[in-house]
């Protein structure tokens, strides 16, 4: 843990030394138009990633009360501990927070939040008239998948609501900063609902080296203010310090013992076991493909 925190140091004081250049005049656009659409939404989506649910906070929405109107959406669920999920959820609701866990590219998923959006916006409007238009603001941070999100919402919204026409399209990429404009994509008919794609923005400091370099691990901030070596460092300090490494590590162990074992029973050379195991993983790069 010594040398994880010593790597996080290292990390943050590159940040340090970038002036916060992750925070471009772009940034600052977005959080302002986000600040003036705030009042005018029906729901406020903050959209954190489900990996690091407390350093993907929306820095702006801190002074941003808990209400019904308001909910965090933790995103890209597959990737992250089901079970920590779970503790997440109950920690929001003790924070008085609606919370909810989506991966962006399941569609039972994604059917499943459209669902419960509609119910919240039919429960806030609370009216019988059907023709009412409700809007959806989506904000975060950079890369945490606003933009996968409303593709996936809008793409089910009007496949459940048998709308024809040509589908939009918010723009996906692994690079954070893509997304300049917002935009609207419509997810709903009868009430009509929209939802609005936002830039995703960060503060101008980051004071916390934990957050920054969690930030960076995942993909918030560009590698290049930071350094692919350093990221790559500080993934397996963090890998080798957890549960489930320990758990391969004992696998690894009790798997090499069992090998020497039949070794020994077989009678087989360290060069012929060589052998027996290039023909068992012919190439390397099959394994790195599956991480």
């Amino acid at each position: 843990m010594a040398a994880t925190a010593k790597l996080a140091r290292q990390i943050g004081a590159l940040a340090t030394k970038s002036g916060g250049g992750w925070y471009g005049p772009h940034m600052a656009a977005a959080s302002r138009a986000i600040a003036e659409r705030l009042p005018l939404v029906d729901l406020v989506l903050e959209i954190r990633d489900a990996r690091i649910p407390l350093s993907s906070e929306y820095e702006q929405l801190r002074n941003y009360p808990s209400s019904s109107r308001r909910i965090i959406v933790m995103n890209k669920m597959d990737l992250a501990n089901r079970s920590q999920i779970k503790e997440w959820k109950r920690y929001f609701e003790q924070q008085k927070c609606i919370s909810y866990g989506v991966n962006s590219h399941n569609k039972e998923n994604i059917k499943e939040l459209l669902n419960f959006l509609l119910a919240r916006v039919r429960e806030l409007k609370r009216t019988n008239d059907f023709n009412y238009t409700a809007v959806i603001m989506l904000i975060g941070i950079p890369n945490v998948g606003k933009s996968a999100l409303a593709n996936s919402l809008h793409q089910i919204g009007r496949i459940s609501a048998a709308e024809k026409g040509k589908l939009k399209h918010a723009i996906v990429s692994p690079n954070p900063g893509e997304t300049k404009d917002i935009s609207s994509l419509k997810i709903g008919s009868h009430p009509n609902v929209y939802v609005l794609d936002t830039p995703g923005v960060l503060p101008p400091k980051i004071l916390n080296t934990e957050v920054y370099s969690k930030l960076a691990l995942t993909g918030s901030i560009r590698d290049c203010l930071v350094g692919e070596r350093g990221i790559a460092q500080y993934f397996l300090a963090l890998l080798n310090s957890s549960d489930e490494y320990k758990k391969w590590a004992k696998l690894s162990m009790n798997v090499n013992d069992r090998t020497f074992l039949d070794l020994e029973a077989e009678g087989l050379s360290s060069c012929e076991l060589d052998k027996k195991q290039k023909r068992q993983y012919p190439t390397d790069h099959t394994q790195l493909e599956r991480i």
